[in-house]
């Protein structure tokens, strides 16, 4: 737990006062507790001080006010749940050398209620401690406390587990028992920051309800419950603000219009933004409409098969001084982007629900800060040379950190994914007349197989899915008229964005035909109409033409962001082959399966941040000493590596497992290397360029 400075404290040191009478109660009993875990120690002698309300952090005449000195935020975003907690020191002092004022960061529900009632703030989640960090290297703070939150991360920050309630809940809507879980989930969450609002002395200095409310709903009962429940916990003096695009029609949709809610606007970069702001001004009270946008592009986003979005670095530097010149506000989206560990990437649509394009493991955004923490380039340099101009940079450049190529890694097939299937705890397999959903199956990432079984015909049969989130891919097998033995083919392959029948071809089977249909989630939208995005498959399933009935659901239990693995992943594991399974040579024939390798670091000194290039495989999942790094596809790109920081290595033999869907790379070989990549796949899709 980080220590706040000498004369610093809390205003609610009384209350770690209490904490610390009751563990000592508790320690009386015989309880043994973490006492240092909690506790800040304190120099002998030393007496707590408590701040008093002459910190404030306040609007008045169309200007920021921090203790009655007007106030500039210079301000980024960066995601506590997108760098690994043992570099969150190291982003915010790049942050700080650009030249920033102020940390601008989401709360992501999802990441912190995995499950109904099952709270996480530790490790990657330790969203306290992070505050406490940016205070210590004297950041304000803006924290987005949601519960929506967008961010290009999976349902917009939203629990998976919400898609399960029954009846179904209307999401961003005033909807009673929405209401009642958000108010749950806030009960949690507020309490944790009320001690580290400016006005206790922390650094938080606004608290955002919801993110651009005006592009999706105008619900206004909705984010009048919102602001009333923040109040409740967070106090009257803290501004409370809505984010909303600079236009009208969003405007009007999207704000509060009270005297003690502010609105902020974000914008395409490169618009005028004067004009913007005198817009924002006619939905905020007068004299509260400081000009802030919350939301200053440095870069954009990326979906798989999409050339990787760049902006021009002197571009983008000047847009951002037509702001600051004039006196105005504005926090880069992002000054650092990250890595979309695990499953939590977010995904968008088009027009259609079925015009799915899933977002890219890496989230480096073209920030200035890029993944692995490199300041040396371009932008970071023309925006710190404006920046300059308005918030002098106290702090020397600090040497972008080194990467390291380890070199080739030798892989080996371990666990096919129907030896998987013969670990499952037969109490986890769903039996259902039809398929139903992962979030039904309480399966909320990763992948989930659907079986079942058919008789064939002579001419061969049609298999049609007219729902499926987002990909799945056919086997078909039966029992071997020779041997007792499974023989697994892969038939074909259709997705969300690419809906096709599927020809079963003929088998020989003396008794029904088995089929399995993996399909995997490859991450829930984030942003727009459809965000009510369940996975899985979502329709009855049809062959030729009439339902299929009878199916058994079977979890694929790999591990998410945060969460403990619940399966062995190390490297003398390599498994018996099933007795009822046998995987055909062919490579083409795109059987799952886990394959391992290993790498040795000779010593501490020589641990760096790597990337591993998946150029030669197919699809899959990556997990580098049992963490999940995240997805790859270099066959669509255009990512190709998958970033490996320093703190997930050790001294020693390192384990790499990856869960490869399609086809291994023709020798088995990994290689870490020493750069990010981009230039994977055919490209032929175009994003805008500025």
């Amino acid at each position: 737990m980080a220590m706040t400075s000498r004369g610093s404290w809390p205003s609610s040191m009384g209350r770690h006062q209490l904490d610390f009478v009751l563990l000592l109660v508790l320690l009386a009993v015989g309880i043994s507790v973490p006492v240092f875990a909690l506790l800040p120690s304190l120099p002998r002698g030393e007496k707590l001080q408590i701040i008093t309300s002459s910190r404030k952090f306040y609007i008045k005449d169309d200007i920021f006010w921090k203790d009655g000195i007007a106030f500039q935020i210079i301000g980024g975003d960066l995601h506590y749940f997108r760098v690994l907690p043992e570099y969150w020191e190291d982003r915010l002092l790049r942050a700080k050398v650009l030249g920033l004022n102020t940390i601008q960061v989401y709360v992501p529900w999802n990441l912190h209620e995995p499950k109904p009632g099952m709270m996480v703030f530790e490790g990657i989640g330790d969203l306290v401690s992070f505050l406490k960090l940016c205070q210590k290297l004297d950041f304000l703070v803006m924290l987005r406390a949601g519960p929506y939150i967008c961010g290009e991360w999976d349902l917009g920050g939203f629990p998976a587990w919400l898609l399960a309630v029954k009846p179904r809940l209307q999401l961003r809507t005033s909807d009673p028992a929405y209401l009642k879980l958000v108010e749950r989930w806030w009960d949690v969450l507020l309490p944790k920051v009320f001690p580290l609002l400016y006005s206790n002395g922390g650094p938080v200095i606004m608290v955002q309800i919801e993110n651009e409310y005006g592009s999706y709903g105008n619900d206004k009962a909705y984010l009048r419950n919102l602001v009333s429940m923040a109040r409740g916990h967070l106090g009257d003096d803290i501004i409370v603000y809505t984010t909303d695009g600079g236009r009208r029609e969003t405007l009007e949709k999207g704000t509060v219009p009270a005297d003690d809610v502010y609105s902020a606007v974000d914008f395409t970069t490169g618009d005028d933004p004067w004009p913007i702001f005198e817009l924002q001004k006619k939905f905020n009270a007068p004299g509260r409409s400081p000009p802030l946008s919350s939301e200053f592009y440095t870069g954009w986003l990326t979906h798989w098969g999409e050339k990787i979005a760049k902006t021009d670095a002197e571009f983008t530097a000047a847009s951002l001084e037509k702001i600051l010149s004039r006196n105005g506000s504005a926090v880069l989206y992002m000054v650092h982007g990250g890595t979309n560990f695990g499953f939590y990437n977010g995904a968008n649509t088009g027009s259609k629900e079925f015009d799915y394009k899933p977002d890219l493991t890496s989230y480096d955004y073209d920030a200035p800060i890029k993944e692995s923490g490199d300041i040396d380039n371009p932008k970071f340099q023309a925006l710190q040379r404006v920046i300059k101009k308005y918030n002098a940079v106290t702090h020397s450049i600090t040497p972008s950190k080194k990467l390291k190529a380890y070199g080739l890694i030798k892989m080996k097939m371990t666990t096919s994914l129907f030896d998987l299937v013969s670990m499952t705890d037969p109490a986890d397999v769903i039996t259902s007349a039809n398929p139903i959903s992962m979030e039904s199956a309480e399966q909320m990432f990763g992948f989930l197989l659907y079986e079942s079984s058919y008789i064939t015909k002579k001419s061969g049969n049609i298999l049609r899915i007219p729902k499926v989130h987002d990909r799945a891919q056919v086997f078909v097998s039966c029992l071997s008229q020779d041997v007792d033995v499974r023989v697994l083919s892969y038939i074909g392959t259709t997705e969300r964005w690419n809906n096709q029948p599927i020809s079963l071809p003929t088998t020989e089977c003396n008794s029904n035909t088995s089929l399995f249909i993996l399909v995997e989630n490859m991450g829930r939208v984030n942003y727009g109409p459809y965000i009510f995005d369940e996975k899985g498959i979502l329709s009855s399933v049809y062959l030729d033409g009439q339902i299929l009935h009878g199916w058994k659901m079977i979890p694929m239990p790999f591990h998410n962001l945060n969460q403990m693995p619940n399966l062995s992943f190390e490297m003398h594991h390599t498994k018996k082959r099933s007795e009822k399974f046998n995987l055909t040579n062919d490579v083409s024939q795109k059987e799952p399966a886990l394959f391992a390798g290993e790498f040795f670091i000779d010593s501490a000194e020589e641990i760096k941040d790597t990337y591993l290039s998946f150029n030669g495989w197919g699809k899959g999942v990556a997990f580098v000493n049992k963490f999940n790094i995240g997805r790859y596809w270099p066959s669509v790109g255009p990512q190709c590596n998958l970033y490996v920081p320093a703190p997930l290595l050790k001294p020693g033999k390192n384990t790499l497992v990856i869960f490869e869907l399609e086809s291994p790379h023709l020798e088995l070989l990994l290689e870490a290397v020493d750069r990010q990549d981009f230039t994977c796949g055919s490209n032929d899709s175009k994003v805008d360029q500025l």
